[in-house]
């Protein structure tokens, strides 16, 4: 007994610091989460109490615990029932992990819990009836899952909740009415959830405590509702994004206490209600993208807004004087209405105006003298109007100014010293106007200059040296003006530069040296000036370049055969003094105008290179000449003429013809020569549409062919209807576009059953291919960053840059065709869909387009089709560089690239995902284009940035400035949240 005493007296360790009951509960919570970053290694079982633990607290009156707060502990698991053995429990937090499974039942034994955040986590399944029965419960947050079906009825019966999120998630069937009943509401989140189509129930005008109303994107259909008008301690409203129609409601002004009021991107009609003057603590007023028409209230403009934007409608009128009385308005967004007339003198000078667009609408008159008087404006846009006069000088003193869109007025006089070198500007667009006066000094102080237009203006002087120093820049555009001088030597200092029109002025010398350093430049137009001076060898090497313009100039010499080099859209050398012998590649009958009005220049051109000053003998010589050559000519006619007749008679037994030939370029080939060579030894590639060949043609190079296929019987309509529609589709989609990154169709035919298209030839193939077979370890990690950002381009051009937008809709590794130096282009527009209602929403498409594990989530139940669409497919093939993975496979078991990405990253690390073959130094910089990948495949639609975004975010992950604006785990689930809305007049 005496021994027995003295252990215990010794090691009284397991006697003091025995765990309670509430401890164990929360090891069983432990055990039943995977934990992959340790964030519970400070749960310890030998405490007496788990208080101490991080993520817990405890009452400081009865030591129980009362809050179990785990947000961002990236853990993974079904939800631990275990926690609601707490009797003392009011709070869980389970934010931003990765809870999977259902929600059970048992869910409702938490019986004094007040809240419950399970918000952005990967639960799936309904919503359990049982939640109704937490009595005490007043805060339930389940946002960012993937909850489906629809929203219990139960929910109509909470007794005391006062916020209700269920945003972003898969919920449908009908918009509920039931929660009108719970008059203890003041917070309804049910944003960005997939309902069938409803109307807004007049049932939610009961709850008179509603303080925030968030029903963006629900589908929601019909009038607003003038129960709302019971509403009066609303504070925020959002109804955007649905399909909501008719006229704004007189009772919306009855809302007393609306800060925020979000109407854009619907479909309603009429005119802005008279006394919107009554909602006296208004600051945000968005109703763009709608069909309003009227004016603006003068009532409206009174009152204290910091931001009104009604852009998109077809509001007519002037704009009040009252605006200006708004001291807190920040911004004002009213670009494509009608509205006309001058805008009003104190504009801008008693409120901190940060943005004002106005383009597009019939505005005169001049600048207001005090539009950036706070200081603050960074965004001027007021192109496609009528205003006139001077540039204020004031503006010149505007530091704050990023953005400058003057296009397209009627300014006059000589543009302020200061305005040419704002610090901060990076767009400073002029053109089409009447300024006159030289470029100032100044603009060596633009540092962030990227866009410098100032085309089809009266400016005269010299191009100044200083230009070459703004190492951002990737566009001149100066044509169209009275510039002397020399082109300066500097501007060959502008690696960035795509983009050099300095056309239709009077500029002389030549073309200065060390042009090499252009290698992105893509445009390069110097026609009709005085220059002079041989065309140098080093155009030649540029190796992006597909538009040359040097007509109508005095260069002479010999025409460098480097040009060859060069696949261009657009040559023209015309009207110079040019001489010599053509080289080999331009000396055709489709090359002949790019060389009319050069007396000097020989070759195989008729009429090109008259020959004169001969003698009779040569004369007489050169007539025999020619009569054996007509004799041949006519012999070769005859024997060609035997044998189209021989190929026409045989194609036709066969039922195929060549007609209906189209080009889209210059081109030195014809039909007959690609069918000839459609054979089934020259195959390269195959797929559900038809085949492809590679065709190399007599002058060596080589194009690709695609065929579609045909012979479909009458009983096959259909199927004959969606050739037709892809040929169409296809032929009409890349027949305008113009861009580095997008595959080039040279051109096409279309002979009824026979379909071709016939595209640049990319030698490395596919990267679908390329990443996934054999030689997917020849990629190194440069590589595949490069074919990243070059395919983000090539669809960014196809979302921003054209008009109307273009969704490309399947958007895959094997559409990403790749050339001779791994440059990448977006290739494939098959179910291309060109979004002709822009700022209308998404459009419905009546079958699913694209390919299996590249389909958006959203897309499958809502065949919605937008930009995002695509932005999600390329987050996969983004996913699928880092990996190395194709986007379905059976290591995945039922998960999809995706879902194996963010599970293996949660649970093992990143490490576990990215390919072995890449090298480990270059981890860093992987990490972060994972991230932007994982970014662009957000369930949200919303939450997706951008292409335009996208190709930023691309190229801070792989520059020397590291950004956090990739890092996908630093970002809130409503960062992108603006990039949704669409502006109609970016660059």
């Amino acid at each position: 007994m005496f021994l027995v005493f003295l252990l215990l007296f010794l090691n009284p360790l397991p006697l003091a610091f025995a765990l309670n009951q509430e401890g164990l509960y929360l090891q069983r919570v432990k055990q039943s989460l995977s934990d992959p970053t340790n964030a519970l290694t400070s749960w310890n079982d030998r405490d007496d109490t788990p208080c101490n633990w991080s993520g817990i607290s405890c009452d400081s009156v009865t030591g129980r615990v009362d809050s179990v707060d785990l947000s961002d502990f990236q853990l993974a698991g079904p939800f631990p029932v275990f926690l609601c053995r707490l009797p003392s429990l009011r709070t869980i937090s389970l934010v931003n992990n990765s809870i999977n499974s259902l929600l059970p039942v048992e869910i409702s034994t938490c019986q004094n819990l007040t809240t419950l955040d399970l918000s952005q986590n990967l639960i799936v399944g309904s919503l359990p009836d049982s939640l109704a029965k937490i009595r005490m419960l007043k805060n339930l947050v389940l946002f960012g899952n993937n909850f489906s079906g629809e929203i219990p009825e139960s929910f109509g019966q909470f007794q005391r909740l006062e916020l209700l999120n269920l945003a972003g998630n898969l919920l449908d069937g009908t918009f509920p009415p039931f929660l009108g009943n719970i008059s203890t509401l003041k917070e309804l989140d049910l944003a960005y959830n997939p309902f069938s189509p409803s109307h807004i129930p007049s049932e939610l005008g009961n709850l008179t405590n509603l303080e925030q109303l968030f029903l963006a994107g629900c589908n929601l259909v019909g009038q607003i509702p003038s129960s709302f008008s019971r509403l009066t301690r609303l504070i925020n409203l959002d109804l955007s994004f649905n399909r909501l129609t008719g006229s704004i409601p007189s009772s919306i002004t009855e809302l007393k206490s609306i800060e925020q009021l979000e109407l854009y991107n619907n479909s309603l009609s009429g005119e802005l209600p008279l006394n919107m003057g009554n909602l006296t603590t208004l600051k945000r007023f968005d109703a763009s993208m709608n069909e309003l028409t009227g004016t603006i209230p003068t009532e409206l403009c009174g009152l204290q807004l910091e931001s009104l934007n009604l852009f998109d409608n077809r509001l007519e009128g002037t704009l009040p004087e009252s605006i200006t009385r708004s001291k807190d308005l920040y911004e004002l967004k009213l670009f494509n209405n009608k509205l006309s007339g001058p805008l009003p003198r104190q504009l801008g000078e008693n409120s901190p105006l940060l943005s004002l667009d106005l383009s597009y609408n019939q505005f005169s008159g001049k600048i207001p003298e005090n539009l950036c008087a706070r200081g603050k404006l960074e965004d001027v846009v007021l192109i496609y109007n009528s205003f006139s006069g001077e540039i204020p000088e004031s503006l010149g003193n505007c530091r704050s100014l990023g953005r400058v869109r003057f296009k397209h007025n009627h300014f006059s006089g000589r543009v302020p010293d200061g305005f040419w070198g704002l610090p901060r500007v990076f767009l400073f667009e002029l053109a089409e106007n009447s300024l006159s006066g030289q470029i100032s000094k100044m603009i060596s102080s633009a540092h962030n200059l990227s866009v410098l237009s100032i085309s089809n203006n009266q400016f005269s002087g010299s191009l100044l040296d200083e230009i070459g120093s703004l190492e951002a820049l990737v566009e001149i555009s100066a044509s169209g003006n009275g510039f002397t001088g020399r082109i300066p030597g500097s501007l060959v200092k502008l690696r960035q530069l795509v983009r050099l029109d300095l056309s239709e002025n009077e500029l002389d010398g030549g073309i200065p040296d060390g042009i090499k350093g252009w290698m992105n430049l893509n445009e390069l137009n110097l026609a009709n000036n005085r220059l002079s001076g041989s065309i140098p060898s080093d155009i030649g090497s540029l190796p992006v370049l597909n538009y040359l313009d040097l007509s109508s100039n005095s260069f002479s010499g010999k025409i460098p055969i480097e040009l060859q080099n060069l696949k261009l859209n657009v040559l023209n050398l015309s009207n110079n003094q040019l001489s010599g012998e053509l080289p080999p590649f331009y000396a055709k009958e489709m090359y002949r105008n790019s060389f009319v009005g050069n007396p000097g220049l020989c070759g195989d051109l008729e009429g090109l290179c008259p020959k004169i000053g001969q003698s009779k003998n040569q004369s007489y010589l050169w007539i025999l000449r020619s009569i054996f050559v007509l004799a041949g000519l006519v012999f070769v006619v005859g024997v060609v003429w035997f044998y189209m007749k021989y190929r026409s008679i045989k194609n036709n037994k066969k039922g195929a013809t060549i007609s209906k030939w189209r080009s889209f370029h210059k081109i030195g080939f014809g039909e007959f020569e690609i069918a000839d060579c459609l054979k089934e030894e020259n195959v390269i590639g195959s797929g559900a549409s038809g085949k492809v060949y590679k065709v190399v043609l007599s002058n060596g190079d080589a194009v690709a062919v695609k065929k579609l296929s045909g012979g479909v019987k009458k009983e096959d309509s259909l199927s004959a209807d969606t050739e037709r529609d892809e040929f169409e589709i296809e032929v009409e989609t890349l027949g305008k576009i113009r861009h580095k990154n997008i595959v080039r169709l040279w051109c096409c035919c279309n002979a009824g059953d026979s379909k071709l298209l016939v595209y640049e030839y990319m030698p490395n193939g596919s990267l679908g291919d390329l990443l996934h077979g054999s030689k997917g370890g020849l990629l190194d990690w440069p590589t595949r960053y490069k074919i990243a950002l070059d395919a983000a381009e090539g669809l960014s051009y196809l979302h921003h840059d054209c008009v109307p937008p273009i969704v490309h809709r399947d958007v895959k590794s094997n559409n990403i065709l790749l050339d001779e130096e791994f440059g990448a282009r977006v290739a494939d527009f098959g179910v291309a869909k060109i979004v002709k209602r822009v700022g209308k929403g998404a459009e419905s498409m009546s079958v699913i387009a694209g390919s299996y594990g590249y389909i958006a989530p959203e897309y499958a139940y809502t065949l919605r089709v937008n930009e995002k669409s695509d932005i999600y497919s390329f987050g996969v093939v983004i996913i699928e560089l880092v990996t190395g993975k194709p986007p379905t496979d059976p290591e995945f078991g039922e998960k999809d690239v995706v879902k194996w990405v963010c599970a293996t990253c949660d649970q093992k690390g990143a490490d576990q995902v990215i390919d072995p073959r890449l090298d480990s130094t270059y981890k860093e910089e992987i990490c972060r284009v994972l991230d932007i990948g994982l970014l662009c495949t957000n369930a949200l639609p919303i939450n997706r940035p951008s292409m335009r975004k996208v190709v930023k975010l691309l190229q801070e992950a792989g520059g020397e400035n590291k950004s956090k604006a990739g890092k996908g785990g630093e970002l809130s689930p409503y960062y992108y949240i603006e990039e949704a809305s669409v502006e109609g007049s970016v660059v």
